[in-house]
């Protein structure tokens, strides 16, 4: 998978500008992503039915998309091992975790826990050499990493702390980090975002239902009130656009941009969670904050230039 490039090898700047704009919506849906998966416990709806049948909705969504664009994804060597590992790491493991742990230490901490795969992207990228090294950009990756370690620094010393859901929360990033990675050094030439989309959600709904059917868990909805099935409904639409934005932002802006698509989730997501659920506001969030925005935008203004 290559980034369009000038003859100087940096991003045009519509590209560039294509990109923060997939990089605002996508992380926007990624922060009402966490907070909706705190409603759906509320009304008794268990993480992994509720994650299941969203995910099966978004598919659905994005199918119909796609055969209406005459764009399906594609059956193929690559493309049947590309739809399960991003499927896995990006899609079905980490949200599972993440949707897990939100009873436990609330969506907002959540939302703010999905700011950390940047580093470890951006590490990764230099090691595989799908990036050259670039101080803003650096600078920029470390700035949001701050920001999201001020804010979980402050989580774990709170007196009434869950360490272990805390602990298990964090090694979704390391999923989704290696999911960036993953989709672009395996991305199967010539597919398009659009249609490779619908075929990670259809893997990911599969791997969700397997699940499902190990003792001790279930899919089952509960049917004596709407609200479960609202919910389901928004989430689905929310997945949809939210994936689709990330294999977007994914071929325009390589896997370290798309990295922070946490970190402008937890903006998004974390007043949120104060603001219309009532949860306590996280402290530190104010310089929190302003690491992850100045992060944010010293990503997008650094020119992203890629090896031949």
């Amino acid at each position: 998978m290559h980034s369009s490039k000038t003859r100087t090898g940096a991003l045009p700047k519509h590209t560039r500008l294509a990109a923060f704009i997939y990089l605002v919506t996508g992380g926007a849906l990624l922060g009402l992503s966490t907070n909706l998966a705190k409603l759906a416990g509320e009304a008794q709806l268990s993480p992994l039915a509720f994650l299941f049948w969203s995910i099966a909705g978004a598919a659905l969504i994005l199918l119909v998309v796609a055969a209406l664009r005459s764009n399906l994804p594609p059956v193929t060597g690559r493309t049947l091992e590309y739809y399960p590992v991003s499927a896995f790491v990006g899609v079905a493991g980490s949200n599972l975790i993440f949707f897990s742990a939100i009873p436990h230490i609330g969506a907002g901490f959540v939302a703010l826990v999905i700011t950390l795969p940047p580093l470890l992207t951006y590490v990764g990228a230099l090691i595989l050499k799908l990036e050259r090294f670039q101080m803003m950009r650096a600078v920029g990756v470390m700035s949001a990493l701050a920001g999201a370690v001020t804010l979980a620094a402050h989580k774990l010393s709170a007196p009434d702390a869950d360490y272990v859901w805390i602990l298990l929360a964090l090694t979704g990033p390391v999923l989704l980090a290696i999911g960036n990675l993953y989709r672009t050094l395996r991305w199967p030439a010539g597919v398009s975002g659009e249609a490779l989309a619908p075929g990670m959600l259809v893997a990911a709904a599969a791997l969700l239902f397997s699940v499902g059917l190990l003792p001790g868990f279930s899919l089952e909805v509960p049917t004596e009130q709407r609200l479960p099935l609202l919910l389901i409904a928004i989430q689905s639409a929310v997945f949809a656009g939210q994936f689709l934005l990330l294999f977007l932002l994914q071929k325009t802006g390589g896997p370290v941009l798309l990295s922070l698509l946490g970190s402008v989730g937890a903006v998004v997501g974390v007043p949120v969670a104060i603001l219309l659920q009532g949860e306590t506001a996280p402290e530190g969030l104010l310089p929190g904050a302003m690491l992850i925005g100045t992060g944010i935008a010293l990503l997008n203004i650094g020119k992203a230039r890629k090896l031949p």
